[in-house]
């Protein structure tokens, strides 16, 4: 049985100027200790899926669907059961970490509130847990910084700090969304670097929201990538570069600059056209209108995921081959 299992996520705001459908009919799995990269451009859907799942969303977003953790369906349990999830079984790293961070609170009150709040330390207990933490992420002297404010911190240290306020109650699950959009190159790697020590140590299942796809090339076992609310491929990781079968995911990865590919002496590919609108999606393939292979059929019927190979699902009429504009 897998660790967290979605099945028909569906993601509604209701707006003054119509519904828009955020998330559509979106089933996905995670087992124990992998990490699933979620890929996809911004709007796509991608975060707010995740957040669906333990309650972060405003009011005025109606969810349908289930997603069990075990026997329990998170999207059907009690506010005050989710909060206690929340957290200990699931926990999210956000990608700006001072917009989570408390400017006016050290570090180490930060992670000990966790502590208290879910474990019931005692304030003593807490703060020794908190240094512990810090050298878990790999901040250096994490006895002086427990005593630091955000802002006396790199940013990579912040982003590390978040992490291990994250792993404060040892979650089976972390939801990492861009946590490394604002880090330069250097810094992106230790962080990556870290989140594969984690879940080699822990046994933390990963799941990494991003559209950076080089990272996840780099980390993930499998890839869900999404489009206008959608699902429209998944596959392990490898099979997902050496053979992308959805025109979204080959445009995607045919944007990517290459060392010593002529592309990058050059413009990149770019995919034309623009992303639909969340509030008329059509009952047809909702990449019909940029698609080099769009037909009477795409445009008409809404293509279903179907299985191209073992683990390798598609949402296409038309899969496989290079793109071609």
């Amino acid at each position: 049985m897998p660790l967290l299992q979605v099945d028909d996520l569906s993601v509604r705001f209701d707006t003054d100027d119509g519904p828009v459908h955020a998330v559509d009919r979106l089933s996905f799995t995670l087992d124990e200790s992998e990490v699933l990269g979620v890929v996809g451009e911004s709007g796509c859907g991608k975060s707010v899926s995740l957040m669906a799942l333990t309650q972060l969303l405003p009011d005025t977003a109606k969810i349908g669907g289930s997603a069990r953790i075990g026997d329990l369906d998170l999207l059907s349990a009690s506010s005050s059961r989710v909060r206690k999830i929340r957290g200990r079984t699931i926990a999210y790293v956000f990608q700006e970490p001072m917009t989570s961070l408390n400017p006016s609170l050290r570090i180490g009150r930060q992670i000990e509130e966790v502590l208290q709040r879910h474990l019931d330390l005692s304030r003593r207990a807490a703060r020794s847990r908190a240094v512990e933490l810090l050298e878990l992420v790999r901040i250096p002297a994490p006895q002086r910084r427990v005593g630091e404010y955000p802002h006396q911190l790199s940013g990579g240290m912040r982003q590390r700090v978040m992490i291990a306020i994250a792993l404060a109650c040892d979650p089976k699950i972390l939801v990492a969304d861009e946590p490394t959009t604002a880090l330069d190159v250097t810094i992106q790697a230790g962080i990556l670097d870290l989140m594969r020590d984690i879940r080699a140590r822990l046994g933390t299942a990963i799941v990494l929201i991003t559209h950076n796809l080089g990272v996840v090339a780099d980390i993930a076992d499998r890839v869900l990538v999404m489009y206008a609310g959608r699902k429209v491929e998944e596959a392990p990781v490898h099979d997902l570069f050496a053979a992308p079968q959805h025109p979204y995911t080959i445009g995607l990865l045919g944007a990517v600059p290459r060392p010593g590919s002529a592309s990058t002496a050059g413009r990149l590919q770019e995919i034309p056209g623009r992303v639909p609108s969340l509030r008329e999606l059509p009952q047809a393939c909702v990449f019909a209108d940029r698609c080099p292979r769009a037909d009477d059929l795409t445009r008409s019927e809404q293509p279903l995921l179907r299985e191209v190979r073992p683990g390798h699902l598609v949402a296409c009429f038309h899969p496989g081959g290079a793109w071609s504009s």
